[in-house]
Formats: C-alpha cells, sequence, structure tokens
C-alpha cells in the first residue's frame, strides 16, 4: 500500500480523535450552558451543521486547488475553532460555543474526504483495502480520543477547557503530516469535460443506493450515540462509564475497516450493506432490554459494526457510480446527504431521548435500518426490468 494511503489513515485517526472527544463532552458542556435541557445536544448539532455547510464547498475547492491544500484548509479552520471553543468555555458563553463548534464541523467536513483522497492515490485494484485502511485509522482514535477526554477534562480551573486545548494541539499535528504527504495535483485526480447536470446525477440508481446506505448507517449511529451521554447520565453512569462506552463503540466503528473492503471485494458490497443494515436493527433491539451498563456496551458496539458494514461499501459504490469530470459534484451531493442527516439526528437527539426514552428512541429506528435494503431491491428490479425489455442482440 502506497505511503501516501497510510499517511492519510494518520490525517483520519487524528481527525476521529478529534471527533471522539467531542462527542464525550459536548453535549454535557451544552447541558451546562444552554438556557434549556433540550438545547443540550446543540452544539453536536451546529458541529454537523458547519460540515454539511463544508460538503459542497470543500468538494469543489479540492478539484481546482487540489486535496493537499483543501485538506490544510480545512484543519486551519478547525483550529481557529478549538480556540474559539477555549474562549466561549472561558467566558461560559453558549452562542460562542456554538460558533466554535460550527467552526470545528467545516474543519471536519473537509477532513471527510481522506477516504476519496485514498482512492485516487491507490491502484485500482486495492481500492477497497485503500478505503479500508484510511477508515482504520479511526482505530487509534477510539483510544485515544475518550484518554483525552478523561484526562483533560479538569486541566485548569475550568472543565473541559484543557478538552479543547488538545483538540487545537490535534488538528496542529495533522497540518504537519499534510506538509509530509504527496498528493496528486487536481488536474490528474479530476476529469476535464462537461459535468452532469446534478439532478441527473442524484437521480441515478448506483447513486440512490450508495447515498440511501451510507445516510441510513450515519443518521442511525448518530442519533443514537449523541442520545448515549445524555441517556447513561440519566440512568446514573458517571462519566467514565460514558466514556469507555463510547470508546468501545468507535472500536466496533473502526476495526472492522481492515477487512471490511476484502469482504465487499469477495461478497458484494450491496450484501455487505444488507449485513450492516441487520446489525443497526440488532443495535435497537438490544436497547430494548434495559438501561445496564452492559446493555448500553453491547447496544452501542452493534450500532458501531452496523455503521461500518453501510458507510464504508456505501463510499466503494459511490466510486462506481459516476465519471472522472462528475466526480466534485457527485461527492459533493453524497456528502451533503449524508452529512445533513447527521446534522439533523444531531439536532434531535437530544428532544427526542428527553421525551421517548432510550429505549423507544431505538425502537422508532428500526423501519429506517431497513430503507438501504429496500433500495437495493428496487435497483436489483429496475436492473431485471430492463434487461427483459433489452431488444435481442442480432
Amino acid at each position: 500500500m502506497p505511503l501516501t494511503v497510510t499517511l492519510l489513515s494518520l490525517c483520519q485517526a487524528l481527525l476521529v480523535t478529534g471527533n471522539v472527544l467531542l462527542i464525550a463532552v459536548s453535549p454535557l458542556i451544552g447541558a451546562s450552558l444552554a438556557p434549556s435541557a433540550s438545547l443540550s445536544t446543540a452544539p453536536v448539532a451546529t458541529q454537523w451543521l458547519g460540515l454539511m455547510c463544508a460538503t459542497v464547498p470543500a468538494s469543489l475547492i479540492m478539484a481546482r486547488l487540489g486535496r493537499k491544500r483543501g485538506f490544510m484548509l480545512g484543519n486551519i479552520v478547525g483550529l481557529v475553532g478549538a480556540l474559539v471553543a477555549v474562549q466561549a468555555l472561558m467566558s461560559e458563553r453558549f452562542g460562542l460555543f456554538l460558533l466554535a463548534t460550527w467552526l470545528i464541523g467545516i474543519g471536519i467536513g473537509f477532513g471527510q474526504l481522506y477516504r476519496f483522497a485514498a482512492v485516487e492515490a491507490a491502484p485500482a485494484h486495492l481500492r477497497d483495502r485503500a478505503i479500508g485502511l484510511v477508515m482504520g485509522g479511526g482505530v487509534l482514535a477510539a483510544f485515544a480520543g475518550p484518554w483525552l477526554a478523561r484526562v483533560s477534562r479538569e486541566l485548569g480551573e475550568v472543565p473541559f477547557l484543557g478538552s479543547f486545548a488538545g483538540l487545537a494541539a490535534i488538528y496542529a499535528l495533522a497540518l504537519v503530516v499534510l506538509i509530509l504527504t504527496q498528493l496528486p495535483p487536481a488536474s490528474r485526480t479530476h476529469g476535464e469535460g462537461t459535468a452532469l447536470p446534478m439532478g441527473r446525477i442524484v437521480r441515478q440508481p448506483g447513486f440512490i443506493v450508495a447515498v440511501s446506505a451510507a445516510m441510513v448507517g450515519y443518521g442511525v449511529m448518530n442519533l443514537a450515540m449523541t442520545a448515549t451521554p445524555l441517556a447513561m447520565a440519566g440512568a446514573g453512569h458517571d462519566f467514565n462509564h460514558v466514556s469507555m462506552t463510547i470508546q468501545w463503540h468507535v472500536v466496533a466503528m473502526f476495526l472492522p475497516s481492515f477487512f471490511t473492503g476484502h469482504l465487499a471485494t469477495r461478497f458484494g458490497a450491496k450484501g455487505i450493506i444488507v449485513v450492516g443494515c441487520l446489525l443497526l436493527v440488532a443495535s435497537a433491539l438490544v436497547a430494548q432490554l434495559g438501561i445496564s451498563l452492559a446493555g448500553f456496551n453491547v447496544a452501542l458496539m452493534l450500532l458501531g459494526l452496523g455503521w461500518n458494514f453501510t458507510f464504508l461499501p456505501a463510499t466503494g459504490l459511490l466510486t462506481e457510480s459516476y465519471r472522472p469530470v462528475d466526480k466534485a459534484r457527485t461527492q459533493a451531493a453524497n456528502e451533503f446527504f449524508v452529512f445533513g442527516t447527521a446534522a439533523t439526528t444531531a439536532l434531535l437527539a437530544g428532544p427526542l431521548v428527553s421525551g421517548l426514552g432510550w429505549g423507544m428512541l431505538n425502537l422508532v429506528l428500526i423501519p429506517v435500518a431497513l430503507v438501504p435494503m429496500l433500495a437495493i431491491a428496487w435497483q436489483r428490479h429496475r436492473q431485471q426490468h430492463a434487461s427483459l425489455e433489452a431488444p435481442p442482440r442480432p
């Protein structure tokens, strides 16, 4: 595997380390600063909103300036956001903290494209393995993120101030790694010519299947994951239990990445997506068994596995759905839909877990988790119908 893919994996590890840190502390900061309990997950939502706002510009900027400059720009924005968060915590200003998480989200939005950069840096036959290796960088983050959340929580007189100082250091380190990373220029990764209109791109069956799998995988996972710290706190579990549960959830999200690509190559991406949907359902069913620590741990690990088996194969499917000239627009549309869903679910997590409770919240997610399976069946039916209507070959 090229050295570039390995360095991108390290960048992904640093990105996800920061994400895990934010998952653990942002809802708790929101609960302490927000004017009402219903806004406790608003900082998570504004983070995802920033990510969603970045999706289209990030793809278009990289098509013009190249991946390397685009990733460096994103890290700089994230670094500024972390510093703004430090100021917000010191002054106890909820609105300023929302601005900080929005800026951090923009930086994360640029970083979400690491997986596509890995595809461009690897030989075609290693595409799925390259995606898996880059996403597998999150395994390091599964341990570094919660550890950083625990040790930085009480550094200084202001709670969680050290967490965002650590986040700033993570973004600064990622900038150094990117400086050492050799990425091909935009002229080699994005084709020339006239791209399809966005309307035609989003109506293609291959795009619909890939995006529905990624949207559901990310949406179901993010809603349940964002609600977890609040549900566990309400059930009487302390912060260390919360951080450990999130840690093993993230391990389950990223550890399979080292072999998900092999499975997708052998059994087909759509087959792995079906397994991922069933794992999401299994997570929701386990959540019906109670609010013990073991129940949360098992449900969140199944949730992580379900995300991995839907989101990663969906990335591979998406790369098969466009021409080089349509790459920027297609990736931008995909990221907008997927992370727009993530932003919405983050905003809904607080009110839903407060109003419905942990068990009912997960019960509602079961039919949603089955949507990609319906999309796959629909595409298969279209293909069969088209083959029957095709004129016989002379």
